[in-house]
């Protein structure tokens, strides 16, 4: 996976949209407009902010199906993504909570977005959906079979989550990308909000030997430029929102203030940013 062919920068910042309850889940509120707008306006405060990339989530359709979600979700998602990228240059991608890869794939296929994260990609969590089992046989053929080019980031030892097996974090890297054929990986802290650890991503980094390995939660403008020391690069939502709360809408001057923290760091090492990545469509 070539970060700086699909970012245009070899250290992206992916910025995410937290949809509003999606048709069928039980906080739904009635109106797709509602979804759409919220959306759009995030997407475009992360755009303008200076990220990357975008990646779209059913976030607060809790309490998620661990697996398969229902197609009005399916629906929903596409048409969110399409509207999103009317607006914005950014490559974009899709999760779709809790582990629905297949629908994640289709979507962004259909869309022609440019990667999808999945949760459990190899090995087995117990979660509060239940136990969830990695579907990458299941996923991998389906991508071959539509001819699609969509790139899979996987958690590996997701939060929210704990390993039925051992959970050896160097071994459950290397599985997830030799055997789960994951195109990139993603690191968390234990929940939402929570950061991982600098050693963790060090020993990450050596096992991933090569393969990207993004930072998936609890990265802030405090503490980026330190957890990117060890990472390609990161996802990050919470630190973004108005007050640091996850309910609220992002803010535009966190994102930059989030952007300028990490590139920071990154010009002391010779990263630079294009500013191609930031454009809005007019």
């Amino acid at each position: 996976m070539d970060l700086y062919q699909l970012f245009k920068t070899r250290t992206p910042i992916i910025g995410v949209v937290h949809l509003l309850p999606l048709p069928t889940s039980p906080r739904w509120g009635g109106s797709l407009k509602a979804v759409i707008d919220r959306a759009e306006q995030e997407a475009t405060a992360l755009a303008s902010g200076g990220v990357d990339g975008l990646i779209v989530e059913n976030f607060f359709d809790a309490p998620f199906p661990k697996n398969q979600v229902d197609p009005a979700v399916v629906s929903a998602m596409t048409v969110v993504v399409q509207r999103i990228q009317n607006l914005v240059t950014l490559p974009v991608g899709l999760n779709v909570l809790r582990n629905d890869g297949k629908s994640a794939m289709a979507i962004a296929t259909c869309v022609r977005a440019q990667f999808i994260r999945v949760n459990v990609l190899t090995g087995v969590m117990a979660t509060d959906q239940g136990l969830i089992e990695g579907e990458a046989h299941q996923l991998l053929r389906y991508r071959r079979e539509l001819g699609s080019d969509v790139k899979i980031l996987a958690d590996v030892l997701v939060k929210h989550a704990r390993p039925l097996s051992s959970p050896n974090l160097t071994v459950a890297v290397k599985d997830t990308i030799e055997r789960g054929l994951a195109d990139g990986v993603i690191l968390s802290g234990w929940a939402t909000g929570s950061p991982p650890n600098l050693e963790d991503l060090e020993l990450a980094c050596g096992a991933a030997a090569g393969t990207p390995v993004f930072i998936g939660s609890g990265a802030n403008w405090e503490n980026i430029g330190t957890l990117m020391q060890a990472a390609d690069g990161v996802i990050v939502s919470s630190s973004l929102k108005r007050h640091g709360q996850i309910s609220q809408p992002i803010d535009p001057i966190r994102v930059s203030q989030f952007v300028e923290a990490a590139h920071r760091n990154w010009n002391s090492k010779g990263e630079s940013k294009s500013s191609s990545s930031i454009k809005l469509h007019s």
